[in-house]
C-alpha cells in the first residue's frame, strides 16, 4: 500500500443514500434466497473474493468460490433447519461502493419456529458494477 494514510482517510458525502442501500440490500436478499434454495453456486455468486469471515476465535479467508463444505446443507438440515430469514438489515455506514449492515437473521424449523437468532456485521461492496458480500463478522 503506497499511501496508507489516504486509504484510511477516504470519506464520502453519501449519508446512507437510499438507492445505494437498496442495491446493496438486494445483494443480501439474493444471497439468502440462494441459501434457502440450497444453492451453493448461487450463494457464491453474491460473494466477492477474497471473502472474509470473522468469528470470535477465527478468521477465514476464501480466495475463490467453491469453499463451502459439500455437506453444508445436509449438516444444517440435521439440526432441524428449514429456512433462514432476515429480521432486520440496518445500514450503519454507506458510501458509493460499500455498505456496512448490522444484520439480524433467524434460522427456522419446518414449523416456522425460530431455532436460532444471529446478529452479525456484513459488508457489501460494489466492484465492477456488481454488489457482493465481502466480509461477514459473526
Amino acid at each position: 500500500m503506497s499511501n496508507f494514510l489516504a486509504f484510511v482517510s477516504e470519506t464520502s458525502d453519501i449519508a446512507l443514500d437510499s438507492d445505494i442501500v437498496k442495491e446493496a440490500s438486494n445483494c443480501l436478499d439474493e444471497f439468502t434466497d440462494a441459501f434457502n434454495a440450497l444453492d451453493l453456486a448461487g450463494m457464491d455468486a453474491r460473494l466477492h473474493f477474497p471473502h472474509v469471515m470473522i468469528s470470535e476465535t477465527e478468521t477465514l479467508i476464501w480466495e475463490t468460490s467453491g469453499q463451502h463444505p459439500v455437506d453444508f446443507f445436509s449438516r444444517l438440515q440435521g439440526t432441524g433447519w428449514k429456512s433462514t430469514r432476515y429480521e432486520s438489515k440496518v445500514p450503519v455506514l454507506a458510501s458509493m461502493n460499500k455498505v456496512h449492515f448490522l444484520v439480524t437473521y433467524t434460522r427456522r424449523a419446518v414449523s416456522g419456529e425460530e431455532r436460532s437468532r444471529h446478529i452479525n456485521l456484513w459488508i457489501v461492496v460494489k466492484r465492477n458494477n456488481v454488489w457482493g458480500i465481502s466480509l461477514r463478522s459473526y
